[in-house]
């Protein structure tokens, strides 16, 4: 059954496990909307992200911690036992990347497409629904949306799909008139 899925790597690997454990219990929804849970936390919060990426806090402070922001946002109990293998296995900082990889395979078994959508500000929901439509206009697919923030893009947007990428933000462009202004002098 591994092989149907399109992830690789350590991420992917964990990933394919607990879908396979999700799909197994029949809470391949449940368990996307707890790791959904799990992405907003940490795009919103930079000490979150620090506690997931820093290889000085042990095992016990980051189980520790994990622990207690799961049962506060009410995780299920194989999501719960999920991050708590990762963090045993010091694997926390991949977490981000095993999230995508679960929803990728998730979205492969639905026949939708996932897109990675970066902005210089979050991204209303009007604003996510009006992308979405476009994109399943452009790939004939329904496409899934993962969104993150990053204020030095300044303005616009980057979206990549599969293998394909847009980038219309504001720094890249200003980028390029800043290449093309010193090849004109």
């Amino acid at each position: 059954m591994s092989s149907d899925h399109p992830v690789s790597g350590v991420a992917g690997r964990y990933a394919t496990a607990l879908f396979e454990l999700a799909e197994a219990q029949g809470a391949l929804d449940a368990v996307a909307g707890d790791l959904d849970g799990i992405r907003a936390m940490l795009n919103e919060s930079e000490d979150l992200l620090r506690l997931v990426r820093s290889p000085i806090f042990s095992a016990d402070e980051q189980g520790r911690a994990f622990a207690a922001i799961l049962d506060k946002a009410g995780a299920s109990t194989l999501v719960k036992n999920f991050v708590g293998l990762v963090i045993r296995n010091r694997r926390l900082f991949a977490l981000p990347d095993m999230i995508s990889a679960y929803k990728a395979i998730l979205a492969a078994k639905r026949g939708e497409m996932t897109a990675d959508v970066t902005s210089a500000h979050a991204l209303s929901g009007a604003q996510i629904e009006s992308l979405k439509a476009a994109l399943k206009s452009a790939t004939g697919r329904d496409v899934n949306i993962n969104t993150k923030v990053d204020a030095g893009l300044l303005g616009g947007l980057v979206v990549k799909v599969g293998s394909r990428m847009i980038d219309s933000s504001l720094r890249t462009k200003l980028n390029s008139l800043k290449i093309a202004m010193k090849e004109a002098s």
